[in-house]
């Protein structure tokens, strides 16, 4: 039997820990939140614009923009996030986080920061800088190759 590819062993490993972490991470997050709805007010937290279309935010999370529609949905009935329209193309919406996404994002880390200190018992501190720097290049070089 022959080996797999050292990339495919990559993307193997990267996959097997996002089912391990997201799994654990969903489990932790407060009572009506998904991890599919935090990714989206940890997106517009970190983006440095105050507000995105629903279609940014649906090629940025690489989701459909039904499936986007469908979140947005659930976080602006929770007044999570508000919905305005866009004052440059009337026909458009930007979306923006409100202080109650805010709230709930803090809350959100706060969940799942039990989980932190697993990292610690796998990686030193300079490993996990070491990491941190590796795996940034490759997410880099895969986001700069999206069509």
């Amino acid at each position: 039997m022959t080996e797999d590819p050292k990339a495919f062993q990559l993307f193997t490993e990267i996959g097997i820990i996002d089912q391990l972490a997201g799994n654990a991470f969903e489990r932790a997050l407060p009572a009506g939140m998904t991890r599919a709805q935090f990714t989206v007010l940890h997106h517009l937290h970190r983006r440095a614009a105050p507000s995105q279309s629903p279609a940014a935010l649906a090629d940025a999370i690489q989701v459909s923009r039904a499936t986007m529609t469908s979140t947005l949905g659930r976080l602006a009935a929770r007044g999570l996030v508000a919905i305005d329209p866009d004052p440059a193309d009337g026909r458009g919406k930007q979306v923006r986080l409100t202080a109650a996404g805010e709230a709930m994002r803090r809350d959100c880390i706060a969940a799942v920061a039990p989980l932190l200190p697993l990292v610690g018992t796998a990686l030193a501190p300079t490993e996990l800088d070491q990491a941190l720097a590796l795996l940034r290049a490759l997410r880099t070089a895969l986001d700069a190759a999206r069509d």
